[in-house]
């Protein structure tokens, strides 16, 4: 009886670790779509800068749901999951924060300016994390 219980959780487990996996892929489909969309109008509009930023902060959001997909594979092939791909997506989140930081704040430059401060402030936290995450990385292959 137990062991029947244990299958159908596992199953059940397993199935819904798929049925969100063809939900992040179908996201990210719709996703990169419309970043074709938006990009192509964008730089119709409002020229290459503004159009670059918006490419740049969408496709990194799907390579981040690319992720998240890879991992949820993974779980569903091998019953279990690894650490380092949500390192991964630390990263990949905390590098896209920074360039979409920098590039809205390109020229709103004045050291005095508090809001700035902040803007130089996060980027720092973001950078120290990207560091923290590279690290972990690191000790997760070592030990493997």
């Amino acid at each position: 009886m137990r062991r029947n219980t244990y299958r159908i959780l596992q199953a059940t487990e397993t199935a819904i670790y798929l049925f969100a996996g063809f939900l992040i892929a179908l996201g990210a489909v719709l996703l990169l779509g419309s970043t074709l969309w938006d990009g192509v109008r964008a730089l119709l509009q409002r020229g290459y800068v503004a159009a670059a930023v918006g490419l740049l902060d969408r496709i990194l959001l799907a390579l981040m749901l690319a992720e998240i997909l890879y991992t949820l594979v993974r779980f569903a092939r091998e019953g279990g999951l690894q650490a380092e791909p949500f390192l991964l997506i630390g990263i990949i989140a905390a590098v896209r924060r920074m360039l979409v930081i920098t590039a809205e704040s390109v020229h709103k430059v004045d050291l005095k300016d508090p809001a700035f401060l902040n803007v130089l402030a996060e980027l720092f936290v973001l950078a120290v994390s990207v560091l923290a995450f590279a690290w972990a990385i690191r000790l997760v292959r070592a030990r493997a």
